[in-house]
């Protein structure tokens, strides 16, 4: 439990590695689903993820620079995780 808490855990990170279940995403689309992360958190969270090599970045040689992340194989292993804790968070706020 310790070990996946201290790769996932966090206020970002679960809802990053959630929104990149559905694919690649720019930054600045990261930005929009999290409108209460801030950018400079954003940006942590995400390095931090690929340290951990959960995600992916990709920059592409153009100007203005487009950065894209995407899951990582080892990254997608964290789905039934993820999903579990989304349904659990849907049951959870139906009974309050």
């Amino acid at each position: 439990m310790e070990a996946t808490l201290s790769v996932i855990g966090g206020r970002w990170k679960g809802v990053v590695l959630f929104h990149l279940l559905k694919g690649k995403k720019r930054f600045g689309e990261l930005r929009r689903h999290l409108p209460n992360c801030t950018q400079r958190m954003l940006t942590l969270q995400l390095r931090e993820l690929e340290e951990d090599g959960l995600v992916k970045r990709t920059v592409f040689p153009e100007i203005p620079p487009r950065v894209e992340y995407e899951l990582t194989p080892f990254g997608r292993s964290v789905e039934p995780i993820l999903v579990g804790m989304r349904d659990w968070g849907e049951k959870y706020k139906a009974r309050l």
